[in-house]
């Protein structure tokens, strides 16, 4: 009973209807139903993401819009709870960032967008992810300057079609899209939808999220699925894609006791802010920039074919506990188990071999580089 009452106050995507028809497996994710899995199964969901194009429902996670009189009155608002450079974002472009704590830790992470249009020339579009949306929201508001204002995106979807064949499928249905550059992003018609796209995901693959009004998404997601090349892709491939990009998934790679120097994140502190501070946690954050921190994220192969799953504990050559996996599993495309984690930073070089301890085994293993394999985003030439 207690099961069932808790599946009832799971929310639901405007896709939930779609997902059941086509065979998802549906399971519990930040608060919503979501699918883990379709017939297809997560092994093939993943083969096919890498080798065509799969299409995931993402409209769990959150839209919202700062508000501002004009760009720079915004862009100052946000910088002042993060540690990106905004007023140099360029209309028409997406930044990854990061809100942080006073004490250096990781709120969230997030994609801005700043419009190309210059009647929305004061907005930014923030998309952040579906288990911090509360904790994120009422902290962006806590804090904004007068004039400046979050409006949550309600009623809105959102899609990614992911991997080397979604430009084409797209362009199909939207010429201009063909075009677009990584981490870049415009308003666009979809087969006579207004949908905003952005050239980014969360796979390592070229592709786009289409954020769309909610009673438009299902027409459109059919479209796309009609497609040869498409397939509905859940959450499993989802996580075993970004886990061989080397991406991080918050509230196990990333928290509120862990610095973006220490999750390897530091391309995300733009180097005016890094001259300059004055953004939460800067004390701490600058000073592991320029000293080190203890730790660091590393990606982690083992030796075998058994995974090391999060949780599961990192020892030295010696036997001396240095760290630990927040993420872990087999990687099919990457032909084996590979894991990241955090470890002390003198066992953090390329090629350092370590222990996992799997089931109460040693399990060899080695510290490698990320990605596990290799990012294809699309980057127009100059």
């Amino acid at each position: 009973m207690a099961d069932s009452a808790a599946t009832d106050l799971l929310l639901e995507t405007p896709l939930a209807g779609l997902h059941r028809e086509f065979g998802a497996r549906m399971v519990p994710f930040a608060g919503y139903s979501m699918p883990v899995q379709y017939p297809l199964g997560i092994l093939s969901e993943h083969n096919w993401t890498r080798a065509s194009a799969g299409l995931f429902d993402v409209s769990h996670m959150g839209q919202a819009y700062l508000v501002g009189p004009d760009h720079a009155t915004t862009a100052r608002a946000l910088e002042a709870l993060t540690p990106g450079d905004f007023q140099a974002l360029s209309p028409g472009r997406i930044r990854y960032t990061l809100l942080t704590t006073p004490e250096g830790g990781i709120i969230d992470d997030l994609m801005v967008t700043r419009s190309a249009d210059p009647s929305e020339d004061g907005t930014l579009t923030l998309v952040v992810n579906a288990g911090r949306k509360a904790i994120d929201y009422a902290h962006v508001v806590a804090n904004l300057p007068d004039g400046v204002t979050l409006e949550v995106a309600e009623g809105l979807a959102l899609i990614a079609l992911q991997g080397p064949k979604a430009a084409e499928v797209l362009s199909r249905h939207c010429p201009e899209t063909s075009a677009m550059g990584f981490m870049t992003a415009a308003r666009v018609t979809v087969d006579g939808v207004d949908c905003h796209v952005s050239r980014s995901g969360y796979t390592g693959e070229d592709g786009y999220e289409i954020s769309v009004k909610a009673g438009d998404v299902e027409a459109l997601v059919r479209t796309l699925i009609a497609e040869p090349e498409v397939e509905l892709v859940g959450l499993g491939a989802r996580d075993s894609l970004r886990l061989e990009a080397g991406l991080c998934l918050y509230g196990h790679d990333i928290d509120e006791a862990t610095s973006p120097v220490e999750a390897d994140l530091g391309f995300a502190i733009a180097k005016r802010r890094r001259a300059e501070g004055g953004f939460p946690g800067a004390g701490r954050i600058l000073g592991e920039l320029a000293a080190g921190p203890a730790r660091l994220r590393v990606g982690i192969k083992p030796e075998g074919r058994a995974p090391a799953r999060e949780g599961t504990e990192i020892r030295d050559a010696s036997g001396t506990t240095i760290g630990i996996v927040t993420s872990g599993g087999f990687g099919p495309t990457a032909g084996g188990p590979i894991a990241m984690g955090y470890v002390a930073a003198g066992s953090a070089a390329i090629g350092t071999p370590v222990t996992l301890v799997v089931r109460g085994k040693d399990l060899a293993a080695t510290v490698a580089p990320m990605p596990f394999v290799p990012h294809r985003y699309f980057r127009k030439q100059a």
